[in-house]
């Protein structure tokens, strides 16, 4: 379906609601104020020493509040996991905070951040956790997960998308710790090195919005592109939600649009165990949409019934949209001989899990003229915009 005739019919359906979504924007979600301002972000887990610093003079304080000491600016200290504590040259503590001065930079292991650090003994090991003022997080997140460059109205979106899924993680939060983590199980974040003029515009321009349904921060989940179509949530992990149901994307022409990958038969047999050499691969249960959910693979030493996002990961492909054709080195009449493949070749669409906003579906809508709040209604229907109130 064309993104012009598509709309048509969106708006058709949204009416008053789509024309008057800044009318949507005085709608006041209840939150703590800590929940609206600061995040928690794990920057590293289990780690047996942690380099910090700051970019200024920064205090050294223990759990409870109280001044340890300090470090010089720009200086790096080796944070200690020792003796089930935390330890930073004579000071050592159950926890120790570093808090820069001023407008000072944070720096956590290879690279800076803004916020403040806590350093925690966990796993056997030390964990580092960055408390950032949530906006300035943002600022940082959509540099990583998409580029300052691309189309504001494409980045506004994705500010939108991870400001929401964030403070839905802050208040479903499984651990005391910390509320996200910096990789792609959450959101990628990598402190001052990935923002940009283009971040700062678009999280500003977005300040304090997100995404809810029947009055609740929405899961806000997004991939880099669907290959065509993005996937009912219950389709590729958990119980229907709402918001979260198969869209057509907009994702074409996208590098990841379209992709294939080739296996010796000897690399695919290596990573699947169990069945020996393999024989063949054949899908059991797919989506509506393409998805493998699984697969049946049969070797010469026997066979196994696989999830799609199995092997997704042992065989590293970009998506579980994808599939399985068998090579043969002889052609037509090696095939016909009944002898075994001497490859595969998986041929696959999209890359990511495809429940959401589809990023390249996004920055393209942009390049055609749609805005952040068009996108997004596609993308997470039934959904609305509103503002976060801050106490």
């Amino acid at each position: 379906m064309q993104p012009g005739v598509f709309f048509a019919s969106l708006l058709s359906i949204l009416g008053k609601r789509y024309f008057w979504i800044s009318l949507v924007f005085s709608l006041v979600i209840a939150a703590p104020a800590q929940a609206a301002l600061i995040l928690r972000v794990a920057v590293q887990e289990g780690a047996s020493a942690v380099k910090v610093g700051s970019s200024t003079k920064a205090a050294i304080r223990d759990g409870n509040g109280r001044n340890l000491g300090e470090l010089a600016a720009n200086s790096a200290q080796s944070a200690q996991f020792r003796s089930g504590r935390v330890a930073i040259n004579r000071w050592a503590a159950n926890q120790i905070w570093i808090e820069p001065t001023g407008n000072g930079y944070i720096w956590i292991g290879d690279r800076w951040y803004r916020g403040r650090t806590l350093l925690l003994p966990q796993k056997g090991g030390l964990t580092a956790i960055n408390y950032v003022d949530i906006e300035q997080y943002l600022y940082s997140v959509l540099g990583a997960e998409m580029s300052g460059n691309w189309p504001q109205e494409a980045l506004k979106a994705q500010a939108v998308a991870a400001r929401s899924y964030a403070l839905h993680k802050r208040l479903k939060s499984e651990t005391d710790l910390y509320d996200v983590d910096d990789t792609q199980s959450s959101q990628v974040y990598k402190g001052l090195q990935t923002e940009s003029s283009g971040t700062y515009t678009a999280v500003d321009a977005t300040a304090g919005q997100v995404l809810t349904y029947n009055s609740q921060i929405i899961l806000a989940v997004f991939h880099s592109a669907s290959g065509g179509h993005t996937e009912n949530v219950e389709d590729v992990w958990m119980e229907p939600l709402p918001y979260l149901r198969a869209v057509p994307d907009f994702d074409q022409g996208a590098p990841v649009y379209q992709w294939k990958e080739n296996f010796s038969r000897a690399q695919i047999s290596n990573r699947i165990s169990g069945v020996g050499n393999v024989i063949s691969m054949k899908p059991e249960r797919t989506t509506a949409y393409g998805s493998v959910l699984s697969m049946k693979v049969v070797g010469d030493g026997g066979s196994r019934v696989m999830t799609g996002a199995d092997l997704r990961r042992v065989l590293n492909l970009r998506s579980t949209r994808f599939k399985v054709i068998p090579q043969y080195g002889g052609g037509a009449s090696a095939r016909n001989s009944g002898q075994p493949p001497t490859g595969f070749q998986v041929a696959g669409k999209g890359f990511g899990h495809a429940v959401g906003m589809s990023q390249w579906g996004a920055y393209n809508l942009a390049r055609q003229g749609y805005g952040y709040q068009q996108i997004l209604l596609h993308y997470y229907r039934g959904a609305s915009l509103a503002r976060i109130a801050v106490q």
